[in-house]
C-alpha cells in the first residue's frame, strides 16, 4: 500500500519527472546543470532532488543558496507549485540531523568519529564547527555538546532558507502515474514503503542485485551508489549518480510516460 503521509513526496499528475543526482556540496556544477534543466522545464514536470546536497564538496552553503534560487526560478514555470519541487533526505543530510543532536548519543565520541569518516565534516565546517572541538567537547560530556550543537543550529540561521529547507525533506517521491519512486540510495525490498526508514539512504549496497518490479512501481530512481559504480539504466532499476563529489558528474534525468527516459543532463 502506498503511503501518503506527509514524510513522503507525491507527485500526482506529473507528466515527468527530473531526477537531480547526488551533489555532495559542488555548487558550480549544480550551478552549471540549473542552467541546462530550467530552459527543459515545461509544464507538468516535476524537479526532485534525491538528496546528499551536503558533505565532502567545497562549496556546502553555496550549494544550498543555489538550490533555493533554482526553486525561485522553477516556479515561474507556467503551472508549477511548491509541492511539484521535492528534496530527499539522503545519508549526509541524515548524518548532519545526527550532528544536531549528538549530546543525545550514548556513544557521542565513536559516533563523531564515524560521521567525520563519512565526509560529513565538510558540513560542519561550513557551518562554522570545527572537527576539533567536537572531539574535545566529546570528552567533556552532554553539556559541553549541547552548546557546541546549539552554535552549529546558529551557523545555519546565519543563512536565510537554509533551516527551512532541511526542515522539507522527504524520504521518497512517488509518480504513480508514471509507475515510479525516487530514492536516494536504496529499499529493501522485503519491507513496504512506511517501513523503510532509513533503508533509503544506507540500503544501497544491494540495489542492482535484482531488477524487478517494486511493489506497484515499475521502476525505481535512485541518486547515489555507495559503491561508485556510475549510471546504470536497467529495466525496473536505475541508478542516475555520476558520481559527483567524487570526481564524477553531476546528473540530471528526465523520466516520462511509461518510466522511459526521454532526456538527460550530465555536467
Amino acid at each position: 500500500m502506498t503511503p501518503s503521509n506527509e514524510i513522503f513526496a507525491r507527485l500526482d499528475g506529473a507528466s515527468r519527472v527530473w531526477a537531480v543526482a547526488a551533489i555532495h556540496g559542488e555548487a558550480n556544477r549544480l550551478r552549471a546543470l540549473h542552467e541546462q534543466l530550467l530552459p527543459r522545464l515545461l509544464t507538468g514536470d516535476r524537479v526532485v532532488y534525491l538528496g546528499n546536497f551536503l558533505g565532502r564538496g567545497p562549496e556546502i552553503t553555496a550549494t544550498i543558496d543555489e538550490l533555493l534560487i533554482a526553486r525561485a526560478k522553477i516556479l515561474c514555470v507556467p503551472g508549477m507549485e511548491p509541492r511539484d519541487i521535492a528534496y530527499l533526505r539522503g545519508a549526509q543530510e541524515e548524518m548532519w540531523d545526527k550532528m544536531l543532536q549528538i549530546q543525545f548519543a550514548p556513544n557521542p565520541r565513536e559516533v563523531l568519529e564515524w560521521m567525520y569518516g563519512q565526509g560529513v565534516g565538510a558540513t560542519l565546517e561550513a557551518y562554522g564547527g570545527d572537527p576539533e572541538i567536537g572531539r574535545r567537547y566529546a570528552r567533556d560530556g552532554a553539556v559541553a555538546l549541547t552548546q557546541w550543537t546549539m552554535g552549529l543550529r546558529d551557523g545555519m540561521r546565519n543563512h536565510p532558507g537554509h533551516t527551512v529547507l532541511m526542515g522539507e525533506l522527504k524520504r521518497a517521491a512517488i509518480a504513480l502515474d508514471l509507475g515510479l519512486v525516487l530514492v536516494n540510495a536504496g529499499v529493501d525490498r522485503n519491507l513496504e514503503l512506511s517501513e523503510q526508514r532509513d533503508a533509503f539512504w544506507w540500503g544501497g549496497d544491494n540495489f542492482a542485485a535484482d531488477d524487478a518490479p517494486f511493489l506497484e512501481f515499475n521502476l525505481v530512481v535512485r541518486g547515489f551508489d555507495p559503491a561508485h559504480r556510475g549510471k546504470a539504466i536497467g529495466n525496473h532499476l536505475a541508478t542516475v549518480d555520476g558520481g559527483c563529489g567524487w570526481g564524477g558528474t553531476l546528473n540530471a534525468a528526465c523520466i516520462g510516460a511509461n518510466s522511459d527516459f526521454v532526456d538527460w543532463i550530465e555536467i
